[in-house]
């Protein structure tokens, strides 16, 4: 039983594994330490990636009709507005949705990407908003900005 009770203890725990990423990640090399010179290159080019990313994503948006979007900086979403026409609100009350969240269902179903709808965040009556990350690979962040182009073009054009 004693030995039972151990093994169903282990499970309880992070893996030996998982303890030592976190602490790396906590504990980052110091200066002169023998790592300390490529953890800081890393650390920067991650940054300056996501500053990248974040630079994409919203000039993405931002040249998009009714689409409007802070710079994401500090986090790792974007939250841009979306001025829906009207046919598209109608269309999204006539299937029982919140208009953000019907947009966000036709992206999801026409291109494969998930957004959350902004009505989870509590915005303003009357706006719409949604919220995606920009922690893809830069590399795929190009293909995610293409993809909601069409798509958004397709919509507005639809529902105009």
């Amino acid at each position: 039983v004693e030995e039972l009770y151990k093994v169903c203890s282990i499970n309880l725990s992070p893996n030996g594994v998982g303890q030592v990423a976190m602490s790396c990640l906590v504990n980052p090399p110091k200066p002169g330490s023998p790592s300390y010179e490529q953890h800081k290159a890393e650390r920067e080019q991650e940054l300056a990636s996501l500053r990248r990313r974040a630079r994409m994503v919203t000039d993405g948006f931002n040249s998009l009709e009714d689409v409007t979007c802070n710079f994401t900086e500090g986090a790792m979403y974007s939250f841009p507005q979306l001025k829906l026409p009207r046919k598209a609100i109608e269309a999204a009350q006539a299937a029982g949705k919140a208009p953000d969240v019907f947009y966000c269902l036709r992206l999801l179903e026409e291109t494969g990407i998930s957004t959350v709808p902004g009505s989870g965040f509590g915005q303003a009556e009357g706006t719409f908003h949604l919220r995606t990350t920009i922690l893809p690979r830069e590399e795929k962040m190009a293909e995610f900005v293409s993809k909601f182009r069409t798509f958004h073009e397709g919509f507005m054009k639809k529902y105009k």
